[in-house]
């Protein structure tokens, strides 16, 4: 059976693995989801983030949660467009996570990045997910 949405999965999976102090957690690896996991990693909300093959051909991505004082650096992970309904935004609707302090993932025409780097880039596209 198909996966019906990938990233929506792969928030799933960080979400839940970190509410269970896991240290790492597993997925099948795909473009998207590794720039995603590259730009959490980049913002500071995950440790590491690498991609191997295990059997068969198949890749796996292998993402190292990062934990502070016992508690997950990641207080909230949320889905924003889906793909029943596509969240477009221009670069002047950008939504801000926690007035600056989270970060929104953004689908752009040059690849995944944070809202900050799509407005200085003077860019919009499709709001992926809201990380605080």
């Amino acid at each position: 059976m198909s996966m019906q949405d990938p990233v929506a999965d792969m928030l799933t999976r960080i979400r839940n693995a970190q509410s269970r102090n896991k240290p790492s957690v597993q997925m099948p690896a795909s473009k998207l989801r590794k720039s995603i996991a590259d730009l959490l990693v980049a913002e500071g909300y995950l440790t590491s983030a690498e991609v191997s093959e295990v059997e068969n051909g198949k890749k796996v991505l292998t993402i190292e949660l990062k934990y502070y004082q016992g508690k997950g650096v990641i207080e909230q992970l949320k889905r924003f467009s889906r793909p029943g309904l596509r969240q477009y935004r221009g670069k002047d609707e950008l939504p801000s996570v926690k007035k600056g302090l989270g970060v929104a993932i953004i689908s752009t025409s040059k690849g995944i990045m944070s809202d900050r780097a799509a407005r200085a880039a003077g860019i919009g596209g499709e709001v992926i997910a809201l990380v605080a």
